[in-house]
Formats: C-alpha cells, structure tokens, sequence
C-alpha cells in the first residue's frame, strides 16, 4: 500500500504493511498473509423513437398483422386513444427498450423485435432500491463516523467474489462495533499466485466516499494504536447475530482498541435488523465498484459483445475441481471421469455435502452442474437461437476445448475475453485471477441475459445486482426437474423443450422474496428489504 498521511485531530497514519501485521503479536499471526490463501428523452424524441420501432415491426409479418388487428379493433370500439404506449424507460444496459402497456393487446403489439422470445426482459413491478436507513440509525450514525478509538482490520481469503461477500460482512461488523475499518487485507492465494491489493480491484475512493455516512474507513491504523495488541480472532463461529458479535467483541475492542478478524466467509448472520441488512445492499450495490482500469476494460468487451444486438452471459462452473468437491462427473468419457474419481478418492475431505450419495443421486437430486451439452439443450428448450451472442465466464474447463463443443457447435458466436480481446489488451491484468475474474463480472453483470451453470457467489452476486437494477433477465435452471426430462429418452425433444421451458417461467429474474427460503442472502434477494414498489422505494444514489 503506498504510504499516506492525514493530520486530522493531529493523528499521523502510516500504512500497514504486511510484515507489521505479521510482527502484531505471536505466532497466531505467523503466515497470515502467505497462507493459501443510461436518461428519458423529451416527448418528441420519443414519438420519434417510437415510430422508428414501430416501422421496424411492420417488416415482420406476423407483427404486421397483429398491428393491423389491433388498430381496427380500437376503430370499431371507437375507443379513445390515451398518452402514446411507447414511453421510453431506463435502459437494460446500454440499449433502450419499452414500458409495456397493461392490456394484453397492446402488449404484443407493443413489444421490441429485440425483446421477442428469449430476449425478452421479466416484469419488475416496479421495484426499485430503498436503503435509506432509519432515523434511529441515522442518528447514531455521527458517533460511528467521528469515532478514533476503535478500529476493525479483516482479513479476506478465497476469490474474488468470496472476498467480495466478505468485505460486505466486515462493514457491517465495523457498524455494529462502532468501529473504524482498515482497508480490509486480501489474503495472497498461493495456487492462484494473485498477489492483488483491495486498490487494484476496487475503487477505493468511492468505496469510501459512498460509505461515509455509515461507517468510517480509513487506509491503515493511526499512529496512536500501531503498537496496540490487537484482539485476535480467527475461530468465529457460522452465522452469528449483531448481538453475538458485540457481546463477544465489544469489551475487549474498547480496551484494546484493535480488533483483526479473518476467516469472515459466512460468519455472520443473513438475517440481521432491517438497517444493517440495507447496509449491505449499499455496500454491494454502490461502494464495491470496480478500479477503474478493470471497468474501462470489462465496458470495452461489453461494447463488442453488444455491437451487433443483445447477448447472453454464461457463466460455466467446469473446471476440475469443481467436478471432484460436487462428487459429480463431467461426462466427457471414461478416462476424464476416472480423473475426478481418483483425485476424489485421493483426497475425499474435497467432497462437499452427503457424501454417501451416488453420482446418479446427486444428478437427480439437481446438485450437479451442467456440463456444455446440458447447458445447450436447455438453452435451445428456452428459445435461444443459434446465432445467439454468448461470452461465457468461468475458469479453464476440465477438458479444454472438447469440453465447450457442444456448444460452440451450437452457438456460432460464442466468446470469451480472450477472443474478444485486442493483441496485447489484456496484458495489464496478466495472469491475476482477481482481475480476471472482475472483467468477466463486469461483461457477464451488463449482458442482456445471464445465467450459471452452477451457484456459486458470483452467480449470487450478478443475480442480486441484475435485481437492483430492476429485475433484468437472470435465468436459474432447475436442474432437478431438466436432469430428469434429460435423461429420459423415451419423451421426446420437443417435448420435454415445451416443459422445461413452462417450468422456467417464473425462474427468470423476476422479483423474489428472500424470505421465501431459509438462509438466503440480501445481496442475491434485495427484496423486500432493500427494494420497494410504489411511493415508498427510495433509494440514498
């Protein structure tokens, strides 16, 4: 981190490096960072926009004489023509599209040639972000802010969008302790070899800026408590309550004045009081913004991708381990599939979840990911066509280019950075997975549709945002009931196609109450709690 200095309240800060972290205290601290570690456009802008969208439906001849249909029933009725039905709306992402009028009429007569079948987006009900937090909340705000006794340093491990979940949680844990949080440390993976500082992922000005109202960050200690002990934790429990976390830290941390935390990935509670809960969403919504020169890159491929219409964003969940800590096999022949049960029977601690269950059972059961001919034939059953634009996301997949064949034989526009990439573009991130993985983010965050072939926290995390932003398409296979029409030969394709696509009507994006499921998180599910519909949704941005 590069040495800064502030003189607020005559306090000097020295950034704090890994070796002083290292040097805090005892041998519990011993490897600690080495360890594996769019606006609307005035009125005749619009009627203008909107003839051009209606010449353009008039070339399709089905629309053609569903227009021609609708406009002599109106005539007969004699019905009164209210405002124009084609208001422009905020945009998906970069491309504008429609407010669909409420009658069923005027809907199919209403809707984009781009928004047809697949590409069409899920009704929001007009949710949008509310996280404005109580006046309770806003009050004690003050004291949180101004605080210069306690501070809350985090350590982060895993990839980038553990880390990510784990930077939301320690916010949070620095409110309820009314602490002052150190820019949280990102713990070096030795199997990734990614060495990456928060200030390389993230902006770490607007993460700062955005949070000032909430909690105070700040780059390292302030000289005053560099020699301090720090209270050392390591061994939180899962989910513990705001309650737990003050009874259990709050004493020490005034003494002591230094509290470090690591280990934070669903230590804390998804059920917490409706302020923190939005404090989360703002903080995975607004302040974890990507540093700029990962933004300008992922909006550069997004541009590409987009050129030539709409696409769809994969993100593939194929690679090697994943199939062994799944129990699950990849379906490319005898051979691969002994791989992964040899290095499953090598190191079985790998295993994930029952681990007394088959790998038939686990298919069944819908706990599998999709390999690439799953993933086409679902998408084919869905309406998606062949000359689809897709940019897939995800590591390298067990199995290299024959593993992808079924569908870049299925897609003749299938992508990834790498093939979008200019010569040399990418060589400023070179081979760090945390800034990889962000530009995929960023391209997979901003396509038309999404979809996973497996959950995970970067699935999660493109779900609950694609949600904020107001309910954008995210498709969520049920692979329990697709595994089954799979692979059961005697119905056939086109029928099975017809089921699985009705079973996924209400699996595409639209809004979902987190509390219709034990467990789930905020920053997947931001409604109720951090979206509302009519006068009450508000929102701080």
């Amino acid at each position: 981190m590069a040495k800064k200095t502030q003189t607020q309240n005559k306090f000097s800060y020295i950034s704090v490096s890994s070796q002083f972290i290292h040097s805090l205290s005892s041998s519990t601290l011993h490897g600690l960072l080495t360890s594996p570690t769019k606006k609307p456009s005035p009125t005749a802008a619009a009627a203008s926009a909107a003839t051009v969208r209606l010449l353009s439906l008039t070339r399709n001849p089905r629309t053609y004489f569903l227009c021609l249909s609708l406009l002599a029933f109106l005539w007969t009725s004699r019905l009164a023509f209210g405002p124009d039905p084609f208001l422009p709306c905020s945009p998906i992402s970069d491309r504008p599209r429609l407010v669909l009028p409420s009658s069923a009429a005027a809907v199919t007569a209403a809707v984009s040639v781009s928004e047809e079948g697949f590409w069409r987006q899920p009704e929001g009900f007009g949710y949008k972000g509310c996280i404005e937090g109580s006046e309770g909340y806003r009050r004690a705000s003050e004291a949180v802010v101004n605080g210069r006794r306690k501070y809350l340093m985090v350590v982060v491990s895993g990839g980038l969008n553990q880390q990510r979940n784990q930077i939301v949680d320690a916010v949070v844990i620095a409110r309820i302790l009314g602490a002052a949080l150190v820019v949280p440390i990102l713990q070096v993976n030795v199997i990734w070899e990614d060495e990456s500082e928060f200030s390389d992922i993230f902006d770490l000005d607007h993460f700062k800026s955005v949070l000032s109202s909430d909690v105070r960050v700040v780059s390292s200690l302030p000289s005053t408590h560099v020699m301090t002990r720090p209270v050392l934790e390591s061994r939180t429990p899962l989910h513990v309550s705001a309650k737990w976390i003050r009874r259990r830290y709050l004493r020490r941390l005034t003494k002591e004045g230094v509290l470090l935390l690591r280990g934070l990935d669903s230590r804390l509670s998804k059920d917490l009081p409706s302020d923190l809960q939005k404090l989360r969403c703002k903080v995975a919504f607004h302040a974890l913004k990507f540093a700029p020169p990962i933004l300008a890159l992922g909006n550069r491929l997004t541009d590409r991708m987009r050129r030539d219409g709409p696409y769809l964003a994969l993100h593939l969940r194929m690679e090697k381990d994943v199939w062994v800590r799944t129990g699950c096999l990849p379906g490319l022949g005898a051979d691969l599939d002994e791989v992964v049960r040899s290095e499953r029977r090598l190191r079985p601690e790998l295993l994930t979840a029952r681990s007394n269950m088959t790998f038939e059972e686990r298919k069944l059961a819908g706990m599998c990911p999709m390999n690439a001919g799953e993933v086409a034939r679902f998408l084919r059953a869905l309406g998606a066509s062949g000359d689809a634009r897709v940019y897939w996301a995800g590591g390298e997949p067990f199995g290299g280019e024959e593993a992808l064949r079924p569908l870049t034989g299925e897609f003749k526009h299938f992508y990834d950075k790498w093939g979008l990439a200019l010569p040399g573009e990418l060589e400023a991130v070179g081979n760090r997975a945390s800034l990889l993985a962000a530009i995929d983010f960023v391209v997979a965050e901003r396509a038309d549709v999404f979809m996973a072939s497996h959950g995970g926290n970067m699935n999660h995390a493109i779900q609950g945002l694609r949600a904020y932003a107001g309910h954008r398409k995210c498709i969520t296979p049920n692979k329990r009931e697709i595994f089954k029409y799979f692979l059961d030969t005697s119905i056939p394709e086109s029928e099975s196609n017809r089921i699985i696509k009705e079973l996924h009507r209400d699996s595409l994006g639209q809004p979902e109450l987190r509390m219709d499921k034990a467990g789930r998180d905020v920053t997947a599910y931001p409604v109720p709690e951090c979206m509302c519909n009519g006068s009450g949704a508000r929102s701080t941005f």
